[in-house]
């Protein structure tokens, strides 16, 4: 027996763009992914474009050595968005802030056509990262949302498409670009940012068509504060890494940025602490211990991977002499890589479940990859430099998309946007950081490098002939080196700032400059690998998590009967959920909304009385698995605690995962404590009942930590009885149905042997009670329960009457047929007729006691008075007597069965 419980509306609905609580089917995710695949592909676009133009810009621009200027103002736009957009959507919902990274992106990109300096050029590559933050944050966080991790390999041969072609196309548009001068009466290396705006307003159009997956919105105040602060500790840390070549990283101006940081850092850790759960970055998700490692592998993998791949276009480019188209082709070894390790690793993946092995051997493949790149010069093949970029894409294509589903997988799905948002985040911080000081140690190295090459080519035969050749004297593409030479191999910064005369000059002239540049990005490369292997060391203590089999969109609870999905209530907090709203999984979880409290956790459906018997011999051998002792595995604690905040003993507690298998089984104890412990990270089903209260279940999402989860529950009301006879005696089988004001059956109830009937799980309120029995008239009566606890009510019911009997002949005593019978009560009602059959038989049913009189007509009508005090009266009637009137002759005595 079990009350159904009201549910409170919910503060606000889930968008109906799909069914909520359910796998999206193939096609439906493919819909989807034609629109994300659009908005990523305009960012990865654009990424390998200006890569390879950049040489060309900032020599137009008469600023090369600023080029980090260009980068980092991007990168770091882009890496303080990141965080912002992720936390706004799990609160708002993704496809509003998708359409307006979209929007934001393609206005930059129209701004950065027209920059006249590099200065200028930042200042609109700025605004460009803050759309380029919420394009990869939140189109992995979508995925996240619709993939599972195990099935994520089936869909990421899409995005290796949008990349692997992007990066193809990319540096040949962006080489072509670079070397037209003059496309439409505007520069061609314009276009590299002009191109954006056509391919951004069809991703708008198809975004804005097909993105629509379901979402509830969850108030939350948003962290301004913390956005602020984030701001005011990262932008001086990456001015002063761009510009401590040129200050000095020992200068007051220098100190200040660190000081400046510094309190930034500060102020934003102070805010998250003060924010809470609307942070912008929970400060309870680094005690995830794969979030954690995580988000320190990707701040040190970011700085290795960006710093070293920001060099490898210059290479080709300064030192091998390669235009900017050629040096996109020469650049596709190392997108091969990528594209080669992801299709592997995201297959083995999927068949496995296994991950952590995948980013352990990418680092390390990436740390051989900087290592032999260290070992490229001027006249390294070019087959062996593709080579070594293959070797690094290897590695690289081993380690994003892993460390990427481990982070996911690790997260609750609530939590989903901003898991992905951070850990992005924390690898633009690395990289951003990155690319800014292996640029300044680049150019910062670089003029002392080619003051040695000079020194040292001074010493040779070819270059002294070429110094005194008259022709090479006279040809203007060779007035740096000549100036150089003049200044003992000293180069200024307006020739660093500008080196596309080394593409005119002598050869022989030209080969000191490409070895300085050559022996500098030797080092920045040697410097990566050593960053690579202290992301190593720490990826090895990353901890392996069982992928989940479901999506974080079919992992968040399904709707309750009245429409509104509650919330799954975040890791640590306390609260009341109604076991109503998780009608679905329950039912996944053998607990149906018909099920009660005593049968969801004791297997038997006759009440509470019962469970509590059993529960005394289970307590002993139920202990030891309720207090699990401490171990590495996850560990779901809590307390169990009633409507007045006292503990709950006694109450009994399962963990489900979502087919509905158990995985764990605890009772609290005295001071309702509970400690179970469970085999793998995961979203979880908590189910928690105890005697007279409602139970509870709610969603926990657990890593490899301890999880601490408070629950309250409500105090919950029985009624319980007997039915009975007039006389006394119990009525068995008797049903007994409780219905609210509403005419809602809230419990139902089959009386056994005793005639006892038990309804539990009830709230305070006002019921109807009524009883029926076969043989007897029902009973309906009004109830109040008023507390908790149990409250009694019994039943009698009354047995229904029957007057039955033959009509026949006075003269020869025969049954007459086709007689009619009319039985009319006290009050002159007629309370039933009948007509005889070829046996002269009649008969009136469920009748109540009291005085009725029986009439029969057919020859002369007859009359007979009979007071009814019994279960049934046997009254036969004779027709056909002296005359009109006669008093009818009784030819069957009256009997009496039974007494009402």
């Amino acid at each position: 027996m079990s009350a159904t419980p009201t549910v409170a509306p919910a503060a606000s609905g889930p968008d109906r763009g799909h069914a909520d609580g359910v796998q999206l089917s193939h096609r439906q995710i493919l819909s989807v992914l034609s629109g994300l695949m659009l908005g990523m592909f305009l960012a990865a676009l654009d990424q390998t474009i200006v890569a390879t133009a950049i040489r060309t810009i900032g020599d137009d621009l008469q600023g090369l050595s600023l080029q980090a200027w260009v980068t980092t103002a991007y990168l770091i736009t882009a890496t303080i968005s990141t965080p912002l957009y992720g936390k706004l959507s799990d609160i708002y919902g993704r496809k509003p802030f998708f359409l307006t990274a979209i929007s934001i992106f393609v206005v930059g990109s129209a701004a950065c056509a027209f920059a006249t300096s590099m200065y200028m050029l930042a200042v609109f590559r700025a605004v460009q990262g803050l759309g380029a933050g919420g394009l990869f944050a939140l189109a992995l966080a979508i995925i996240g949302d619709l993939v599972p991790p195990r099935e994520r390999a089936r869909y990421q041969g899409y995005f290796l498409a949008v990349w692997g072609t992007s990066s193809v196309l990319g540096p040949v548009i962006g080489g072509f670009f670079a070397d037209t001068p003059s496309i439409l009466n505007v520069t061609g290396w314009r276009w590299v940012f002009l191109v954006n705006v056509p391919i951004g307003i069809v991703a708008l159009a198809v975004v804005a068509r097909v993105l629509n997956i379901p979402h509830t919105r969850r108030d939350h105040r948003i962290d301004w504060l913390g956005a602020l602060t984030i701001g005011i500790a990262l932008v001086p840390l990456l001015i002063v890494a761009e510009q401590g070549r040129t200050w000095g990283w020992g200068t007051n101006r220098a100190i200040a940025c660190y000081a400046i940081g510094g309190v930034g850092l500060l102020l934003f850790l102070l805010a998250e602490a003060r924010i809470g759960e609307d942070a912008l970055i929970p400060l309870r998700m680094f005690r995830n211990r794969t979030f954690s490692l995580t988000s320190v592998a990707g701040v040190v993998m970011g700085m290795s991977m960006f710093g070293g791949i920001v060099c490898l276009p210059l290479y080709l480019q300064i030192v091998r002499g390669a235009s900017p188209t050629e040096s996109g082709l020469l650049l596709l070894p190392l997108t091969v890589g990528i594209m080669i390790a992801s299709i592997i690793s995201g297959q083995l993946i999927s068949r496995t479940g296994r991950y952590k092995i995948f980013p352990i051997l990418g680092s390390l493949l990436m740390v051989g990859g900087m290592v032999l790149l260290h070992t490229v010069g001027v006249d390294t093949p070019f087959w062996k430099t593709s080579l070594f970029m293959a070797v690094f894409g290897l590695g690289l294509g081993n380690v994003m998309q892993p460390v990427m589903i481990a982070v996911q997988n690790a997260m609750p799905p609530r939590d989903i946007g901003v898991a992905t948002a951070s850990a992005t985040f924390f690898r633009q911080i690395g990289g951003t950081a990155g690319t800014a000081l292996f640029l300044s140690v680049l150019f910062s190295t670089v003029p002392d490098r080619i003051r040695g090459a000079f020194q040292d080519a001074a010493q040779t035969d070819a270059f002294r002939a070429a110094l005194s050749d008259p022709a090479v004297a006279s040809n203007p593409a060779n007035g740096p080196v000549l100036d150089a030479v003049r200044g003992g191999g000293a180069v200024g910064g307006a020739t660093l700032d500008d080196t596309s005369f080394l593409t005119n000059m002598t050869a022989a002239l030209a080969r000191p400059f490409k070895i300085g540049f050559s022996e500098s990005m030797d080092l920045v490369f040697l410097i990566a690998a050593a960053i690579m292997v202290l992301a190593f060391l720490i990826l090895l203590f990353l901890p392996h998590v069982p992928l989940r089999t479901q999506s974080a969109l079919a992992a968040r609870e399904p709707a309750s009967p009245l429409g509104e999905r509650p919330p799954i209530d975040p890791a640590g907090s306390t609260g009341l959920a109604g076991a109503a709203g998780l009608a679905g999984v329950g039912a996944a979880a053998g607990v149906g909304p018909g099920d009660s409290a005593a049968a969801s956790w004791n297997g038997r459906a006759d009440g509470p009385r019962h469970a509590a018997d059993d529960r005394e011999s289970r307590d002993r051998e139920e202990t030891t698995v309720g207090l699990a002792p401490l171990f590495d595995g996850p560990v779901l604690t809590g307390r169990v605690v009633g409507p007045d905040g006292h503990a709950l003993a006694g109450a009994v507690l399962t963990v489900t995962d979502f087919p509905g298998h158990q995985v764990a089984r605890g009772i609290s104890d005295a001071d309702g404590g509970f400690r179970l412990g469970l085999p793998t990270g995961g979203t979880y089903l908590l189910i928690c009942a105890a005697e007279n209260h409602q139970p509870v279940a709610s969603m926990v999402a657990m890593g490899m930590g301890e999880v601490r989860r408070d629950i309250t529950l409500a105090g919950a009301s029985v009624v319980e009885g007997r039915v009975l006879r007039h006389g006394g005696e119990p009525i068995p089988g008797a049903t007994v149905t409780l219905t609210d004001a509403r005419g809602e059956v809230v419990g139902a109830a089959v009386t056994g042997p005793d005639g006892e009937y038990v309804l539990a799980e009830l709230y305070p309120g006002e019921y109807t009670l009524t009883a029926t029995a076969e043989g007897a008239r029902p009973v309906a009566r009004t109830v109040a329960v008023d507390s908790v606890g149990s409250h009694r009510f019994d039943v009698v019911l009354r047995s229904n009457a029957t007057i039955l009997g033959t009509v026949r002949a006075a003269r020869t005593g025969q049954p007459v047929a086709d007689a009619s019978v009319m039985l009319v009560d006290g009050y002159g009602n007629v309370a039933g007729t009948a007509v005889t059959g070829e046996d002269g038989r009649y008969e009136f049913r469920d009748l109540l006691p009291g005085g009725y009189t029986l009439t029969a007509s057919g020859y002369a009508p007859v009359a007979a008075r009979i007071d009814l005090v019994g279960d049934r009266i046997d009254r036969d009637l004779t027709l056909g007597g002296s005359g009109p009137g006669a008093v009818p002759t009784v030819t069957d005595p009256t009997r009496t069965e039974g007494r009402a």
